[in-house]
């Protein structure tokens, strides 16, 4: 992507330092050791919605029993993007892994995130969260906080359902039409719908399963005087005689 220098900070979550398909640099994970746990357990999935060198970045991950989150340093003002990078690689159903996502404190900028019901097991998710720094302020919507030594704070909400979560993440200075998007889910007909077509289709192709019945009705008149003209021949011969 263009503005490659204009990345501010990049990890990959729950892993190793990776280069992505977009040349974005991501760190090794900094709370290796410190807090939460790291999984690669996702690496038994190959990833959809990304080529393969980026399938890492969603199949190691770091998650907690509790809250927990990251520091992104911040020294300038200007418009910034935060890209949070999530995959279900383990729930089969939604509505087991539910959580929320806080920045710096203040500001809800993901309520209530099913990522299983959103794309699936094994499908990459991402989300998109612009924001400002102005005069030491940060500007989330129509939300203003106070930023507090040069960082702001990213927390992933310990919840009712399971444990929170995240893949990877980056901040880019610039805005969200200038961020590289995950491509379009492709949409698979409903099987329902194929079935509810079915009867429709059937009857047009059902065959008798015995030969046709002649219909009694179609017969010529030719047919039905053929006695009459047999008795007729018959009695001839016998006059003469």
């Amino acid at each position: 992507i263009e503005c490659l220098d204009q990345i501010i900070y990049a990890v990959n979550c729950g892993g190793e330092a990776h280069t992505d398909s977009h040349g974005i640099r991501y760190d090794r994970d900094p709370l290796h050791g410190k807090i939460g746990i790291a999984s690669d357990y996702g690496k038994r999935l190959l990833i959809g919605r990304v080529p393969p060198n980026d399938h890492i970045l969603y199949q190691t991950e770091r998650y907690h029993t509790n809250t927990f989150g990251y520091d992104i340093p911040v020294n300038s003002d200007g418009e910034y993007v935060l890209v949070l990078k999530f995959s279900e690689v383990y729930f089969n159903a939604p509505n087991q892994k539910v959580f929320d996502v806080v920045l710096n404190g203040d500001h809800t900028i993901v309520s209530d995130l099913d990522i299983f019901e959103k794309v699936g097991r094994g499908v990459a998710h991402d989300e998109y969260i612009p924001f400002k720094i102005s005069k030491g302020r940060l500007i989330v919507g129509s939300e203003e906080s106070e930023i507090r030594g040069a960082k702001i704070r990213v927390e992933f909400i310990k919840g009712y359902k399971d444990n929170p979560k995240i893949n990877a993440m980056y901040v880019i200075r610039g805005k969200v039409e200038d961020v590289p998007k995950l491509p379009a889910i492709p949409v698979e007909p409903d099987p329902m719908e194929e079935y509810k077509e079915e009867p429709e289709i059937i009857p047009k192709n059902l065959r008798p399963s015995g030969p046709k019945q002649p219909d009694p009705y179609s017969m010529d008149d030719s047919s039905i005087m053929l006695p009459v003209f047999i008795a007729i021949g018959a009695f001839i011969p016998l006059l003469f005689c």
